[in-house]
């Protein structure tokens, strides 16, 4: 089987899989986190800004480039109430390693099921080995989506700078909104 038609039937078995679109509710998925205990998502963001941040693996360098810089951006972020949680299908032990290499402060959850993710979420995963394409999501106060970013490949994420600008602009246009109510 050639390329195309390989990459033909890789586009019809993702087609099956919906991406969330700007204003869905983001779905229920609860986190094994490094260092212990859970994350539930979105309901323990709710209230606040949050990215969720689907990472390849820690093998992937834009990945750890991508959360190198959330870590490097966290008092902006903190500042303008904006929660970070990465994910992967990486074991305990690989995610823990990641988290002190890169010093994550924000939850990292591990050990995911890369198709029970992708189906609620519409991330593309990749076949062998498994793992889930960078998929990132900003997530309004009340755990909508306000923009999603799919990757089918290596490139292609969202970056800290522009959700902190994004959720700036947000944040000014509820004042300009609440002031003319």
């Amino acid at each position: 089987m050639g390329y195309a038609s390989r990459r033909e039937s890789s586009l019809i078995l993702e087609a099956k899989v919906t991406a969330l679109n700007n204003g869905d509710a983001f779905p229920d998925i609860t986190l094994d986190i490094v260092g212990g205990g859970t994350v539930s998502l979105p309901a323990d963001l709710a209230g606040s800004y949050a990215a969720v941040l689907i990472y390849r693996g820690s093998w992937c360098p834009y990945c750890n480039a991508q959360l190198a810089g959330f870590s490097r951006a966290r008092d902006t972020l903190a500042e303008l109430g904006i929660k970070v949680v990465a994910l992967s299908v990486d074991d305990e032990p690989t995610s823990a390693a990641l988290v002190d290499k890169l010093r994550l402060e924000f939850p990292v959850g591990y050990g995911v099921d890369a198709e029970a993710i992708a189906q609620a979420t519409g991330a593309y995963t990749n076949d062998d080995p498994k793992y889930l394409q960078t998929t990132g999501f900003l997530l309004d106060p009340a755990g909508r989506v306000v923009t999603a970013v799919y990757s089918s490949g290596g490139i292609g994420r969202l970056v800290a700078d522009d959700v902190a600008g994004f959720v700036r602009y947000l944040k000014s246009h509820e004042q300009v909104s609440s002031a003319a109510d």
